[in-house]
């Protein structure tokens, strides 16, 4: 007896009821797939941010303790002119290393000679800068245009020239071009002043920080400091982002045993904006997810309850010419398991269609907190899409045995007799 097809017989017999239950089963899969191709193109989008818009790097090396006594005695922590030359040594035969920038991070006034306010600046070279920031943005991203004022750039011709964020060039009524005068503390706690040329401005996407911040050549910050030669800080850019956890661990080992006593933390530890959002968006898709389930799970059980309620006669009939109780619970089973993966096909369709309608719409929206707008993009993330199916297939069986065993366990005259 070919159980596959009285599974599609099965599912032809009352054709309303399996394309009620089909589409249910399809929306629930698109619903879930979608929100999951959008969480996957934030959680890229934060990550490709965070890396190469913030200029965080994959790994941050810094001698032990800087991260929690540092700002306290900045001198004991610095990492010296020769510290920084034989930890580049060390690490120039690592492939997977393709930037080490040392950095120097600091804070003052900045003023325009009439009005001034606080700054909170980074020192970096402008060709670190440039590597830092490439594949910031996909190619759509670049076309869209909406993030153009994020770049950051500073003229390595101009020692004197620094990169200002859009809301403090604005708050100053500084221009491009223009001049303002960075006023600092130095190591040994001495005022120091530099006139300095607005070489740019950026937009830090952030709403708490584009009035406050700015790039600097590296080598001007060591003068403002009075730190020549040194740095707080070296940034690494890795060639594949996945293996940014074993080679910190591979390189924290391989520089102790060299005899330098540093910490080494990765983008997403330094990113706290990152690791909220994830944790967010991560507990949204599981409540998502759990009630999308539930809602499959109702609608396949009520779909083969009434079935097998409607079908009560045949399946005595069908026992009664030989099938086994196995055979009707397999039955059922598999009719199941034909509504749910043409379900999940349907639902897969849906998910590109909406996706393609989405992504070409040119649909955008700002953040909580943020100083610009942002597309709303969905993409294609295969690995939940496979779960959300392997799970709507596990949900849909489990629906189908109780209903399916408890009428493979009437006795044949009762279920012949069944009006």
């Amino acid at each position: 007896m070919n159980t596959l097809t009285l599974a599609l017989r099965g599912l032809t017999r009352n054709h309303r009821r399996s394309i009620v239950t089909l589409l249910a089963i399809a929306f629930g899969f698109a619903a879930i797939s979608l929100f999951a191709g959008y969480t996957h193109n934030i959680y890229s989008g934060l990550a490709r941010q965070s890396i190469h818009g913030e200029l965080l790097g994959h790994l941050t090396l810094s001698k032990r303790g800087m991260s929690t006594a540092g700002k306290l005695d900045p001198q004991r922590y610095l990492l010296t002119l020769d510290e920084v030359a034989r930890i580049e040594a060390a690490l120039q035969h690592e492939p997977q290393i393709t930037l080490i920038a040392p950095r120097l991070a600091f804070s003052g006034l900045v003023t325009n000679g009439r009005a001034s306010t606080i700054f909170i600046a980074e020192g970096i070279s402008p060709q670190a800068m440039d590597r830092l920031q490439e594949n910031m943005l996909t190619e759509q991203e670049a076309r869209s245009g909406m993030y153009d004022r994020l770049a950051k750039k500073l003229d390595p011709a101009r020692e004197s020239g620094v990169a200002l964020s859009a809301g403090l060039v604005e708050l100053l009524h500084l221009h491009v071009g223009g001049e303002a005068i960075l006023l600092v503390n130095t190591l040994s706690g001495q005022a120091n002043a530099m006139d300095v040329t607005v070489d740019g401005s950026f937009n830090t996407g952030n709403a708490g920080t584009n009035d406050k911040f700015a790039f600097v050549p590296l080598a001007l910050a060591q003068s403002l400091l009075d730190a020549e030669g040194r740095a707080d800080r070296l940034t690494l850019l890795l060639e594949d982002v996945t293996q940014t956890e074993a080679i910190r661990d591979r390189l924290l080992a391989k520089l102790s045993a060299a005899g330098f006593d540093l910490e080494i933390a990765t983008w997403q530890e330094l990113s706290s904006f990152y690791r909220q959002v994830h944790g967010m968006f991560n507990m949204i898709f599981g409540f998502i997810f759990s009630i999308v389930l539930a809602v499959v799970l109702m609608s396949v059980a009520n779909s083969v309850g009434m079935t097998v309620i409607e079908r009560t006669r045949e399946i005595g009939t069908l026992r009664a010419i030989g099938l086994k109780r196995s055979g009707v619970i397999r039955l059922f089973a598999t009719e199941t398991l034909l509504l749910t993966l043409l379900g999940c096909g349907v639902g897969f369709l849906l998910t590109v269609g909406v996706r393609y309608g989405i992504n070409g719409s040119h649909i955008a929206y700002t953040p909580p907190n943020g100083a610009n707008a942002v597309p709303l993009l969905v993409d294609m993330d295969y690995p939940r899409i496979l779960l959300t199916m392997v799970l709507m297939l596990a949900v849909g069986m489990l629906a189908a045995f109780l209903p399916s065993f408890r009428s493979a366990r009437q006795h044949i005259i009762d279920a012949l007799g069944h009006v």
